[in-house]
């Protein structure tokens, strides 16, 4: 027994000293714990919107970045949000016919996920003439993502999520619940503009008269 106790000695030694090691670590452990890591609700909706959120007047499209007609309406629609402080919501309807919508619609998604959505917007219907006719309408639109200094690799990798493609698929869906056929289509104020809408000279009027009613009598 005596040849072994000074091993015991050191071993209850090393013991008590891990034990109390252990102990303090969760005094201080306990006096100052770790920050909790906040909890965050992810949505897969994305909402494109310009303008207050208080806004007097919102307008809503429905539109396709192939639409001739939809490019057309793109700038006097940005006028319009200026001149009134309108709220103005893009929604995604890319249509069968036009072959490379869908996937102009994912640029511009995967540009929102860089906080240029607009800017690829403007862009896209900018230069529809060019991108509609090309047989590789891809490399453009990384060419746009280059000239609005996106983070090119994530552009690309976002464009092709399914995350993206179901934003696109949510606008579609939207636009079909609620009668949508055909872009562009106009709704202010949740009441859909009857007629052709690609003519700003006939929506203008109409917003004008939106934003008549919308201010309180004196």
């Amino acid at each position: 027994m005596k040849r072994f106790a000074p091993f015991i000695i050191v071993v209850v030694v090393a013991l008590v000293a891990v034990g109390g090691g252990i102990y303090f670590y969760n005094l201080k452990r306990a006096a100052n714990p770790p920050p909790k890591v906040a909890k965050t609700e992810e949505t897969t909706e994305s909402v494109h919107v310009l303008g207050p959120a208080d806004a007097a007047v919102t307008v809503e499209e429905f539109g396709d970045f192939q639409c001739p007609p939809c490019s057309k309406l793109s700038e006097p629609l940005n006028q319009l949000q200026k001149q009134y402080n309108l709220r103005l919501i893009y929604r995604e309807f890319p249509l069968a016919i036009h072959v490379h919508a869908k996937e102009a619609a994912f640029a511009a998604e995967a540009a929102g996920r860089q906080g240029r959505f607009w800017q690829m917007h403007d862009l896209l219907y900018r230069e529809q003439a060019v991108w509609s006719k090309s047989t590789d309408a891809r490399a453009l639109f990384n060419a746009y993502a280059g000239m609005l200094q996106l983070d090119l690799d994530r552009f690309k990798t976002d464009m092709d999520s399914s995350e993206v493609q179901q934003q696109v698929e949510i606008d579609s869906h939207r636009g079909a619940a609620i009668g949508v056929k055909n872009t562009p289509t106009i709704f202010i104020n949740n009441e859909a503009v009857p007629g052709p809408q690609s003519n700003p000279e006939s929506l203008t009027p109409l917003v004008e008269a939106a934003v008549k009613k919308a201010k309180p009598s004196s």
